[in-house]
């Protein structure tokens, strides 16, 4: 049964777009979902004394997602790093998807759990956090 509880989230992530919501995924599944869907993104293997993610990049380096886990291998938070450029294409998507919660903020109801993305803009990217709701 909960394989197909996951399977059916991980459906309607893949319809709601690239926001990669995973958090509260294990380690494996977050691999199996970005091999099965997001072929545009490439694991990049990362060796960090202080964090364990998981690194993704697409070829052109538009975008880096970074999917940081806890000791039990379990995503604890995502962040989405992109080129300035993408930022009104992923306003487009969160307004369409999300719940608005202020200026460059959204909530995610899932599996009856908030979670808070937010968009912090830079010069020349912007970061996406998305992590769930204190």
């Amino acid at each position: 049964m909960k394989f197909i509880t996951l399977s059916a989230a991980l459906l309607l992530i893949c319809i709601w777009g690239h926001s990669q919501n995973l958090v509260g995924y294990r380690e494996n599944d977050i691999r199996k979902y970005m091999k099965e869907n997001r072929h545009d993104m490439n694991y990049n293997n990362v060796v960090n004394s202080q964090f364990r993610y998981l690194k993704y990049s697409d070829n052109s380096e538009n975008q880096t997602l970074l999917f940081f886990l806890d000791a039990d291998s379990v995503c604890k938070s995502v962040r989405i790093i992109c080129d300035v450029s993408m930022k009104p294409e992923k306003l487009k998507e969160f307004n369409s998807h999300y719940t608005k919660n202020g200026d460059n903020r959204w909530l995610n109801k899932r599996d009856g759990k908030d979670y808070l993305i937010e968009i912090t803009d830079g010069k020349w990217s912007c970061v996406i956090s998305i992590e769930a709701k204190k």
